[in-house]
């Protein structure tokens, strides 16, 4: 019986690829989109050592957040960054208080917000490379909020773009197609795609004359949304 000749594996371009009876294997996924578990926040661990002065009500029209104080007043700097930090967070009650908390701090800050930008923007970088699709989409919807509650903030998140915008590139073309389906993500604001370009097109109308080739940079397939007069 002749005998079986043995199979050798080779990366490609190697000396090993050239001989006789190798195989080339193909590079291995890259895993780009592949979900990657965030470390536990320090939102998290604040909200169990009850340093929060927040409280869950519900009525009627649904669950909303308690205040104990008045939000106007409270240190900006020291709890806008954790409420932001708690984007990464997926299960109850910890993704709804960072979500609602982001929410009303941003709807009452108003020049407060500007000072601590700097500061949020490792959490919204921590919550886009999570790839999680849920936290993709809370992250996209606080920054559109965050672009518009203060004057200033646009341009101010121009020299950050090199941080929060490589994942809108990874993720821009990613729409869900349902054929002659509906596609009920985008009733619900969570089609990913959308929200990107929605998010883009904000940061361009907000960010100054600076802002479209800063997106353009990072995101070569982005067009403007301006309208030239």
């Amino acid at each position: 019986m002749p005998k079986e000749k043995k199979v050798m594996k080779a990366e490609g371009f190697t000396i090993k690829a050239n001989m006789k009876n190798a195989v080339v294997v193909g590079p291995p996924p890259s895993r780009a989109f592949q979900q990657r578990p965030p470390k536990p926040t320090m939102f998290r661990m604040f909200y169990k050592r009850g340093d929060f002065p927040i409280a869950l009500q519900h009525s009627n029209k649904g669950s909303f957040i308690q205040w104990k104080v008045d939000i106007a007043k409270m240190d900006y700097s020291h709890y806008l960054p954790l409420f932001f930090d708690g984007l990464c967070e997926t299960t109850h009650p910890y993704a709804f208080f960072s979500r609602e908390g982001i929410h009303d701090m941003l709807k009452h800050g108003g020049p407060k917000i500007l000072p601590v930008i700097p500061q949020l923007i490792q959490p919204i970088r921590r919550a886009l490379n999570t790839r999680n699709h849920q936290v993709i989409c809370t992250t996209l919807k606080a920054l559109q909020q965050l672009v518009t509650s203060a004057d200033m903030v646009g341009e101010a998140l121009v020299p950050h773009y090199r941080i929060i915008l490589p994942m809108f590139n990874l993720f821009k073309n990613m729409n869900i197609n349902t054929g002659d389906g509906i596609d009920y993500s985008q009733q619900k604001r969570e089609n990913i795609g959308d929200l990107i370009q929605e998010t883009l097109e904000m940061f361009e109308h907000y960010g100054g004359e600076n802002a479209f080739p800063n997106i353009k940079y990072i995101v070569p397939t982005y067009e403007s949304c301006m309208v030239l007069q």
